[in-house]
């Protein structure tokens, strides 16, 4: 046997396809790559889940303080009861959050100090407590 004479076994060599020369050839145009799309990609979870409820963006947002938290101060000596108690000396406190912009006073609780509080809302509750016990309470109309 000389080189010359070597040759593959049939069928273990195939030619390579010519891609992109046509419709005929079977492999014209996208060359077998199929189109663009977004096959294989996956949903966001922001499409995923279905919408639900409703939010208002004109909410009224204000901070809470009961009364039995004020009562806690005052016997802590945290507030002053002799001085006007208003939004800063309740930030100052820790009762209420340093970003907070309005107060609403709640009845939760007693109330036994004689103090003057200056808040944006209260309830009836806090309204008659405070007036038992011989404060003043200035809601700003």
């Amino acid at each position: 046997m000389q080189l010359n004479e070597l040759k593959s076994n049939p069928g273990s060599h195939k030619r390579r396809m010519r891609v992109g020369r046509g419709i005929g050839s079977g492999k014209g145009k996208t060359c077998g790559r199929g189109g663009k799309g977004f096959e294989g990609g996956q949903t966001p979870i922001h499409r995923r889940l279905p919408k639900r409820g409703f939010t208002n963006h004109m909410r009224h947002e204000y901070e809470t303080v009961n009364l039995g938290a004020l009562q806690k101060a005052f016997d802590a000596k945290t507030l002053d009861a002799g001085a006007t108690v208003d939004l800063a000396a309740l930030k100052q406190a820790g009762l209420v959050r340093k970003n907070g912009t309005e107060v609403k006073l709640l009845g939760k609780g007693t109330l036994t100090a004689k103090v003057t509080l200056q808040v944006d809302f209260a309830s009836e509750a806090a309204k008659a407590a405070v007036e038992k016990a011989g404060g003043n309470l200035v809601i700003p109309a």
